[in-house]
């Protein structure tokens, strides 16, 4: 994925993972509109296997999902007769470790977000139907009928709520990565960020959350550096040989590099996080179906059937993002305000 794309990718709320490119080979055997192949979908009945070929990025578990009638009961009924939940997902075509990309088996999409569009359509008693796109055809698939829900870590907006609905999943949240022998913590505090480089990607949200803070401590006589890399390569360079302190970017993209570096000579480890939406509102990422058509109440009951069961807070534990967790599905919640967009 090259840089303008990825940048194009943050600031639509989509999230990028910081080693991509070594993907990107395998990416292209996964067909645009076509059912992505899954060794997920052959798993014994009544059970649902997240982080299925993750190269790493998560550990395979089997989870036992069964139909919640009460639930299934508030599909629409086109949906109900089909029998099948189409689940879209924008990951063409470079994907996003790790929420959706091409396993190591150089065909199955795996990754969080197909994972849960699976464990919901379990609880709705539905055969889950996986079309991989690129980000603006996934729209185009829920827009046209092809596609009923999108997984696919959209950021709730409000202007988005123009024409899609929600069912809210995950936090939103940007992160610090460092080294595991660092011992600096963000601690949801800017202030600590005073005498540190960090590095950031230029044109993100991030970038512009950080300059904020940067500002902020020269008017109080402190000082923050930050550095800017042409790619990841070079920022972790920098990373490991101690000439930034940190690294600003998407939390699940730092969760992925996380898993990807455990085992060699420089391991990191997450320094704390914030919400992609700024201090005065916890970003979301939700389930996005086309407006009125009735699917966001019961996919946010099976979610939050599935944070019941315990099987959700599995689900972000395999995938090393326990702390995106939310303590409910709500319906279309307050999202990043018009002027933010």
């Amino acid at each position: 994925m090259n840089t303008l794309s990825l940048r194009s990718r943050l600031l639509r709320g989509v999230t990028a993972s910081a080693a991509v490119a070594s993907l990107a080979a395998g990416l292209a055997a996964c067909g645009g509109d076509s059912d992505a192949a899954t060794r997920t979908d052959n798993a014994p009945a009544g059970t649902v296997t997240v982080g299925s070929l993750s190269n790493g990025a998560a550990k395979e578990t089997q989870l036992k999902v069964t139909e919640v009638k009460s639930i299934s009961a508030e599909l629409p009924k086109k949906v109900a007769e089909s029998g099948k939940l189409v689940i879209g997902i924008g990951a063409l075509p470079a994907g996003f470790p790790p929420l959706a990309y091409v396993g190591e088996d150089q065909k199955t999409l795996t990754g969080a977000e197909p994972d849960l569009g699976r464990l919901v359509a379990a609880v709705l008693g539905l055969k889950p139907e996986v079309k991989n796109s690129t980000w603006e055809n996934l729209f185009v698939g829920i827009d046209s009928g092809k596609v009923d829900v999108a997984f696919s870590n959209v950021t709730d907006t409000e202007e988005r709520k123009k024409k899609y609905e929600f069912a809210s999943y995950r936090q939103d949240n940007l992160a610090f990565e460092v080294l595991n022998k660092s011992t600096w913590n963000f601690d949801g505090n800017y202030e600590n960020l005073a005498g540190q480089t960090v590095s950031v990607g230029a044109g993100t949200n991030q970038e512009k959350i950080l300059l904020e803070w940067k500002a902020k401590l020269a008017k109080e006589g402190k000082k923050l550096n930050v550095k800017y890399f042409q790619d990841n390569n070079s920022l972790y360079l920098a990373l490991s040989s101690g000439k930034i302190d940190a690294y600003f970017g998407p939390n699940p993209g730092i969760a992925y590099h996380i898993t990807q570096v455990a085992k060699t000579p420089n391991p990191t480890r997450n320094a704390g996080k914030f919400s992609g939406a700024g201090a005065s509102l916890q970003g979301l990422i939700a389930a996005t179906a086309k407006k009125d058509s009735g699917l966001a109440k019961p996919i946010a009951d099976a979610i939050n059937q599935l944070i019941k069961d315990g099987q959700y807070a599995k689900w972000l534990a395999a995938w090393n993002l326990s702390n995106e967790a939310v303590s409910t599905s709500e319906i279309n919640p307050p999202g990043l305000p018009l002027d933010n967009s």
